[in-house]
């Protein structure tokens, strides 16, 4: 691969990570409406969840805590990046957590696509790494062509330590192979 190509890739990487940065993020309006549209998110994605695998209503109840993830992801030849938000439930106080994410990695593929995380917390001690730590890294392989209902996405399940992470794909033409490493933060201004 010649340095030029190798630059206009990682161009091009850099402004979809912007624009994806705006459809991800929670734009405008105020701390309320954000943490209301972030709610509203968490609502639709653990209805699809719990139509898809019925079993998880219980799982999420009886655990400690919860985390739901709104993320927008676009892969370019060999690299990837993605932005989205979202929010920690603790069953035992009632706390909510916003907190923020962002995700690069490396990999073969092409293709944009909004998905959803739902993070189900085994532990106590699993949700305040989480909350406090925050940092992931793993593969990810999928092939999804999907709008709104239409089309179809291969979502999955995952089981990391004390962790249960389902993935649901909302939209996107994507075909990717990829490590990647995502970053989990507390957002300072919705808490």
């Amino acid at each position: 691969m010649s340095v030029l190509t190798s630059f206009w890739q990682r161009m091009a990487v850099i402004a979809m990570t912007l624009s994806l940065a705006s459809c991800a993020s929670m734009g405008t309006g105020t701390i309320s409406e954000k943490r209301e549209a972030i709610l509203t998110m968490q609502d639709a994605a653990l209805a699809q969840l719990f139509m898809e695998k019925p079993d998880t209503k219980g799982q999420l109840q009886n655990a400690p805590g919860f985390a739901v993830f709104s993320n927008a992801n676009v892969n370019v030849i060999f690299l990837s990046a993605g932005t989205g938000y979202g929010v920690v439930n603790d069953n035992q106080t009632g706390q909510k957590t916003y907190m923020n994410m962002a995700e690069g990695g490396v990999g073969l593929g092409i293709g944009a696509k909004d998905y959803r995380i739902v993070m189900v917390f085994h532990t106590r001690e699993a949700m305040k790494y989480f909350i406090e730590q925050g940092w992931t890294a793993g593969g990810n392989a999928d092939a999804t062509a999907k709008a709104g209902n239409k089309g179809v996405a291969f979502n999955g399940e995952g089981y990391f330590g004390n962790v249960t992470v389902y993935t649901m794909t909302e939209s996107g033409l994507a075909l990717q192979a990829t490590v990647k490493g995502t970053k989990f933060w507390v957002d300072d201004a919705l808490n």
